[in-house]
């Protein structure tokens, strides 16, 4: 069974469709590389996946239906999201933004934390050190207790990424979190990916304009264009196929 299935998705704003008919498997552990020139539908696909978007067709993750369920209750399935934009908390520390992030996890009542009682304090220290942890494997040490606001927009979309990474998440949902980054910061960034693939074993769908990592970071490429499917496989095949290379060059396929 793979771990997200998506069968036969469309979505129409409408008379404009953006997606139409697109489907694709994901397995357990995989790095499954979402690509296509602007306007494709990428991050629309995303929306669908993680419940902002209603389209028609099925989303299954593990089995179950998850198209048409709320964006909170698919969150708490496991399936963690970034944007292309922070999107974070500005006026708030990097450890706080990264503390939202466990909302899911979070099974105290609201009376009990008023009286703060025992349990309490064992499931706040428990998230705190599920944060450093995160903090420690993305290598935000230096900026825990900056005001998101104040740093560079590198460092914002990586505290971006490590929010989502603080929810414990199966499915990774990533959109364009390279973009904006200088060389130095994609570099760290590679390897965060890589790290948590093969050190976590997570599932990640990746949304992606750098086609020289996905060429050396994905196992498969899905490409969509104009909201249709393309091609799909191994990357060394799909960055070669004549459909790709029209879509992205405007070259005779």
């Amino acid at each position: 069974m793979a771990e997200l299935d998506v069968a036969h998705l469309s979505l129409r704003f409408g008379g404009l469709t953006v997606l139409e008919d697109v489907s694709f498997s994901v397995a357990a552990g995989e790095l499954f590389a979402l690509i296509g020139p602007n306007g494709a539908g990428k991050t629309s696909a995303l929306n669908c996946i993680s419940g902002i978007y209603r389209g028609s067709g099925a989303i299954r993750f593990r089995g179950a239906a998850i198209a048409g369920r709320a964006p909170h209750e698919i969150a708490r399935l496991g399936l963690a999201r970034t944007f292309q934009h922070g999107e974070l908390f500005p006026q708030m520390s990097v450890l706080d933004n990264l503390l939202t992030g466990r909302h899911a996890r979070i099974q105290t009542n609201p009376l009990a934390e008023m009286l703060f009682l025992p349990g309490v304090r064992r499931a706040e220290i428990a998230h705190r050190e599920a944060v450093e942890r995160i903090v420690d494997l993305v290598e935000l040490e230096r900026y825990r207790h900056a005001a998101v606001g104040s740093l560079p927009f590198g460092v914002q979309k990586i505290v971006g990424f490590a929010r989502a990474l603080a929810l414990e998440p199966a499915i990774m949902l990533l959109d364009e979190p390279s973009a904006g980054l200088n060389r130095a910061e994609r570099e760290d960034l590679a390897r965060f990916i890589l790290r948590i693939k093969h050190e976590l074993n997570m599932t990640m769908i990746w949304i992606e304009h750098d086609m020289q990592m996905i060429a050396d970071l994905a196992d498969r490429i899905h490409v969509l264009d104009y909201g249709r499917t393309i091609a799909e496989g191994e990357p060394a095949r799909v960055l070669n196929h004549p459909d790709v290379l029209a879509a992205y060059l405007g070259v005779d396929a």
